[in-house]
């Protein structure tokens, strides 16, 4: 590959695949940048990440992910921290970087802004967070950490089998809550102390996860500072009454919820796994990091 090539990895299930059919489509208004596309091989998740380094490390001029918050987990380790142009063309069921970033939420719309910033060379320095596990490991997310409540039914719903679906997440919610207890957390954020007890952790680069729902509602991908919204001690009732909310971001309003805002932030609790765009991260400690200007995003 060269510097004038752009790369595209794409997930042709996301979504249900319900924008399988727009993927010529999409390489073809990429192609209207007048560089040449090349689409990304990967018969699995793992081997998908690992096309995206390949690219990068060859010198490719911009990657594109063609998919949803997943797809967009894999094409991000890549390219942040990088001067590689980065697009995203929305074709998933969440969605949430794309929405809390301005990218076009029509694909093929998507496509052409991603053309017309590549052709003109424009791009936009947005913020990402960067997660260092307890072995060292790093990686990067664009929209939402979850290590509460949320994380551990996500825990739940991946060890399921039945029913499929989406049917599968919402039994999942009943079989947590039916478990329902405060765990105790610690969280020093930019070094203060702010450890509590509590059910809902979330670090916001951008303002939804789950597909639209507001859980940092004011987060701000440019703004150099990540949210961080916890809930303390809440029963099965308070919290089946709090998540209608997250839809409009007015949870936040309850006396029971607390936001912040930091650059670092190190959570820590037993038995939690992290994650991230929906994606599995891993178990807590965590130290999450906001970095300024991490992507060159085109749009």
């Amino acid at each position: 590959m060269t510097s004038d090539d752009i790369a595209v990895l794409a997930n042709p299930l996301a979504g249900r695949g319900r924008h399988r059919g727009l993927l010529s489509q999409v390489l073809d208004r990429l192609g209207a940048s007048g560089r040449t596309v090349r689409l990304l091989s990967a018969a699995s998740a793992e081997e998908a990440e690992k096309a995206c380094h390949r690219a990068v490390a060859e010198g490719v001029g911009a990657l594109v992910g063609f998919g949803g918050d997943g797809t967009l987990h894999r094409t991000v380790q890549a390219v942040a921290g990088t001067t590689v142009g980065f697009g995203m063309v929305p074709a998933g069921t969440g969605n949430d970087f794309v929405a809390g970033t301005g990218v076009p939420s029509d694909p093929l719309a998507a496509a052409d802004a991603i053309a017309d910033a590549v052709r003109t060379g424009r791009a936009t320095e947005i913020d990402m967070a960067r997660v260092t596990t307890a072995e060292g490991d790093v990686r990067w997310f664009g929209a939402v950490l979850a290590a509460g409540f949320d994380a551990i039914v996500n825990e739940r719903a991946n060890r399921m089998r039945w029913p499929r679906g989406p049917r599968r997440y919402d039994l999942a919610i009943l079989l947590e809550l039916a478990r329902l207890r405060p765990r105790d957390y610690s969280l020093v954020l930019d070094g203060v102390d702010h450890s509590f007890s509590g059910v809902l952790v979330a670090v916001g680069n951008c303002a939804s996860y789950g597909g639209g729902m507001l859980i940092c509602p004011d987060a701000d991908p440019a703004d150099g500072l990540l949210d961080i919204v916890v809930a303390g001690p809440l029963g099965r009732g308070a919290v089946a009454r709090l998540k209608p909310r997250l839809r409009r971001g007015t949870h936040v309003t309850d006396p029971a919820v607390t936001s912040y805002r930091a650059r670092e932030v190190k959570i820590a609790s037993e038995g939690i796994f992290g994650y991230a765009d929906g994606e599995r991260v891993a178990a807590l400690d965590l130290v999450v990091t906001c970095v300024p200007g991490a992507v060159r995003l085109l749009r």
